[in-house]
Parts: structure tokens; sequence; C-alpha cells
């Protein structure tokens, strides 16, 4: 099964996928493949655009392996933003898309804690884009599933 796991910048989407995912499946998501990738001492929450650049392509390389697995085992996916396209290739794989917003305020407490400020607009962008997007109806322990 993929889990495709969406939000905004410090949601709560690893926790999420910490509480649910098995050590036998596969985590693809790219603060983590950052963190992998960069030396000793590099920030957590690392955000420089030639780390980031490596950082997706290998998020690429992961999915498009994984994606062939999916009979054999469960994968979740962190895509803070998904597209149309994204969502439509997803959806043919069988994919459970859960959205985990804890609310704006939250998201916002917690970039100003825990992120490069930068991450703000992320946010912004994503509230924005989720106004008109986002079904309601169905809560799936504590995220949103479409």
């Amino acid at each position: 099964m993929l889990y495709v796991v969406t939000g905004p910048p410090a949601a709560g989407k690893s926790s999420w996928i910490d509480a649910h995912a098995k050590p036998t499946d596969v985590v693809i998501d790219l603060d983590r493949i950052t963190r992998a990738l960069t030396g000793p001492g590099a920030p957590n929450w690392n955000q420089h655009p030639l780390h980031l650049r490596v950082a997706h392509r290998a998020r690429y390389a992961a999915m498009d392996e994984a994606f062939q697995l999916l009979d054999q085992l469960d994968v979740y996916l962190i895509h803070t933003m998904p597209s149309a396209k994204h969502l439509a290739k997803y959806k043919r794989l069988g994919a459970r898309i859960v959205v985990v917003d804890p609310g704006e305020s939250v998201v916002k407490r917690r970039i100003e804690a825990m992120r490069d400020t930068s991450m703000r607009r992320v946010a912004s962008r994503w509230y924005r884009s989720q106004q008109s997007r986002r079904p309601r109806d169905v809560t799936v322990n504590g995220g949103l599933e479409w």
C-alpha cells in the first residue's frame, strides 16, 4: 500500500509516519534523505539549494523503485504539495492520501520554533492551495484521508 502524507511544513507528517509505519516499511521523506546525504553537524532542517538538489534526485529514484514494489511492501511518502498530476498518479497506484494539518496557527508557531523562516512562505502557499481542494469529511488518526 502507498500512503502519501501531505500537509504544511511542521504539521507533523513525519510524526504521523513514525506512529504508523513498521520497521519493514519504506519511508520516503525529503528531510530524512537530506539529513542522510549531508555531513556531520549539518542542521536537521537543511534547506541548502545544492543539498536539496541532490536529495530531490535521490527521492525521485527511491519513489520509482518503491512504486514497483507496492505489492510486496508498504511505502510512506511525504509530499507536501502534490500537483494534480502527482495526485492522479498516486491514485492510479491505489494510494491513500493522508492530510496532516494541526491548523495554521500551530504550524506558524512550530516554524518559528523549529524551522528556517523560509518555510513560512511554503506554509502560506500550502494553506492557499488547500482552500478549494481539500475535503474535510473523513478523519483518520489525526489526519484527513481523501
